[in-house]
């Protein structure tokens, strides 16, 4: 593993706070990571927080793998390095792609429910941080019953 990457649901702000994603109330990718042919990336952390201002139903986040990248065309973003000296990142980033596509395999790394006024951090232990196989995709999914705006974010080592 040569270097530490943060990616978020949005592109890096400038100028303006950082922008959220609506969840709408379809299942949804956020985030999607997607690991080059070559290689293999380790996932140190990742969370999740949503902006509603009244308790509501929790919906339902996910971390999972698959074999296929999220349908229409996300948005890329280019990973940022957690130590400015690291080479740049090989995964390929992107957020908010406008269709969930058909999934035939994945792998739930982490699942929970998340109020709507609410985060969720999960950082993993030493040595038992999930591998992302090469050519793999890691996908945020969110489901909610009403539309919440939210921030997510997946740090890792590749």
């Amino acid at each position: 593993m040569s270097g530490l990457y943060i990616a978020y649901s949005s592109a890096v702000p400038t100028t303006a706070v950082q922008a959220k994603t609506a969840t709408g109330t379809a299942i949804k990718t956020l985030l999607q990571l997607t690991a080059p042919a070559t290689t293999r990336f380790r996932v140190i952390s990742w969370g999740i927080s949503f902006d509603g201002s009244a308790a509501a139903t929790p919906g339902a986040v996910e971390l999972i793998t698959t074999g296929t990248v999220a349908g229409g065309t996300p948005t890329a973003v280019t990973p940022t390095l957690w130590d400015s000296g690291d080479p740049a990142s090989q995964v390929t980033a992107g957020f908010g792609p406008t269709t969930e596509g058909t999934i035939t395999t994945t792998r739930l790394f982490d699942g929970q429910l998340v109020a709507p006024t609410s985060q969720y951090v999960r950082e993993f232990s030493l040595g038992r941080e999930p591998v992302v196989a090469a050519s793999q995709v890691l996908r945020v999914r969110v489901h909610f019953a009403a539309t919440v705006n939210a921030l997510a974010w997946i740090h890792w080592e590749e």
